[in-house]
């Protein structure tokens, strides 16, 4: 692959054709994920170039995340995402092809079949890799008042396109207040089409392409395609069972630059960490001082299976305005409802109203009537039950998993929220695929840590799908 035949003169420079030239190839697959490139003396000769040029590309490539250069050892596609420089996919092109996974690939291969035999032989094989909750836990929902001819009729007016129905930002505005002691503004609610909406008016209007952002290692933020869509880079934040490690942030920030950081820090996903009080106040002062923006993105706190678990959102401790916190009722009412929240200043909040209403022509109405409904109506006694039911299949679930690979995985029992994460014991020689193959074995499909930036070999599973029984 390496006959290119570079464009001397005022064009372009040498290295850059070679920039350009890897990226193409990996791009296309013609170098993959954990391949190692020629040496650099190597690749001189190959492109007829002398050794520095070649080393100016190499340093390019790495700065940009697409190569990983091990001293001693020689240069490496990079086949994650961490630190990679993407570029804003804009919706009128070609999507740029996904770089071919083998490892992937084989796993949905292996899962693809046991899928066909579990169907033909009439097995139980329950999916716990998604991260949505398992139907059977969904709240029934009917269409309130006021009927279908007045739905339509604010449709047909607009009524709240811009930040959403009034009367639903003020029932956003008292559930916070009653369920999560966060106070805000109605002026301060932007209502959205779910978390994601949010997270995607947050990276398209308020970054810039080339910015690099810090999310929790392991996320699910890291499967997310919006940043790669935004243009962003993504850098892994170190996590603990009190959440992000601020000394670990403080170095990242210091080699990188970070413009902002998005967080799930309640029941978070994939680990289902809580991050304590104390990790709260001390990361809250250190973004205040280096003005340091964050996203706080809320999904599972009021999921706990105990009324002593700390929820109180980030935002609680913000004053200064540096946290926008996102909510929606997935984990509730399930994905289908699309409705969803921010909170931020007032500035912010009517920004990214204006940018969405030029996005998307506004808020749809019939899925804020159902979600304000359900939080006036049938949150108050469906979250107790939701509750009681997680935590007995949360239970089942470290049950069968500690009978079946007591001696494969290690895990903290979680204590709320729909995940639970298997970490496998350090030096055990057992390889990813035959540890996802003994699970579909035993009739159940988890999460590969590699979905989340993390090891191939530490699975994550949503106990909401497993039987209490």
């Amino acid at each position: 692959m390496w006959n290119l035949e570079l464009k001397r003169g005022k064009v372009q420079p040498l290295y850059k054709q070679i920039v350009a030239f890897i990226e193409q190839a990996v791009e296309n697959g013609l170098l993959n994920g954990g391949e190692r490139l020629p040496s650099e003396r190597a690749m001189g000769e190959l492109l007829g170039v002398n050794r520095s040029t070649i080393v100016r590309a190499l340093d390019d490539l790495e700065d940009r995340g697409v190569l990983l250069r091990r001293r001693g050892s020689g240069s490496y596609v990079n086949g994650e995402k961490w630190g990679l420089r993407q570029y804003p996919i804009m919706n009128w092109q070609t999507p740029a092809r996904a770089r071919p996974d083998p490892a992937a690939a084989a796993r949905e291969r292996l899962v693809v079949r046991y899928r066909q035999e579990a169907r033909q032989s009439g097995r139980t094989l329950t999916d716990c890799s998604g991260s949505e909750p398992a139907a059977d836990l969904l709240p029934s929902l009917t269409l309130p008042e006021p009927a279908w001819s007045e739905v339509l009729s604010r449709e047909l007016r607009a009524e709240g396109s811009l930040t959403g129905l009034s009367f639903f930002r003020e029932t956003v505005r008292e559930h916070l207040r009653v369920s999560l002691g966060l106070s805000v503004e109605r002026e301060q609610i932007l209502i959205t089409s779910g978390a994601r909406q949010a997270l995607f008016l947050i990276s398209q209007c308020l970054l810039k392409p080339g910015d690099a952002v810090g999310i929790e290692a392991p996320s699910y933020f890291y499967s997310l395609p919006l940043f790669q869509a935004a243009g962003l880079r993504l850098f892994a934040l170190p996590l603990d069972r009190e959440g992000v490690v601020v000394e670990g942030l403080d170095a990242v920030v210091a080699r990188r630059g970070l413009r902002m950081i998005f967080l799930n820090p309640v029941f978070q996903n994939p680990t289902g960490h809580v991050m304590s009080r104390a990790r709260k106040e001390e990361l809250v002062g250190y973004c205040r001082a280096r003005r340091l923006p964050i996203v706080e993105d809320d999904a599972y706190s009021l999921l706990g299976f105990s009324p002593n678990t700390g929820v109180s959102p980030i935002k609680c401790q913000d004053t200064r305005g540096q946290v926008i916190y996102v909510g929606s009722l997935s984990s509730y009412m399930g994905p289908k409802i699309r409705a969803g929240w921010l909170a931020a200043p007032k500035e912010i909040v009517d920004r990214l109203g204006e940018v969405r209403l030029h996005m998307d022509a506004g808020l749809s109405v019939l899925p804020q009537l159902l979600a304000d409904s359900y939080l006036r109506l049938t949150y108050p006694e469906h979250v107790v039950s939701l509750r009681a039911r997680l935590a007995k299949r949360s239970a089942a679930l470290q049950d069968k998993i500690g009978a079946e690979f007591g001696g494969y995985f290690d895990w903290f029992p979680p204590s709320g929220g729909l995940h639970l994460y298997l970490y496998s014991r350090k030096g055990q020689q057992v390889k990813d695929s035959t540890l996802l193959e003994k699970m579909l074995r035993c009739g159940l499909i988890p999460a590969p840590g590699s979905d989340f930036g993390d090891a191939g070999n530490n699975f994550s599973m949503n106990f909401s799908k497993f039987s209490e029984i």
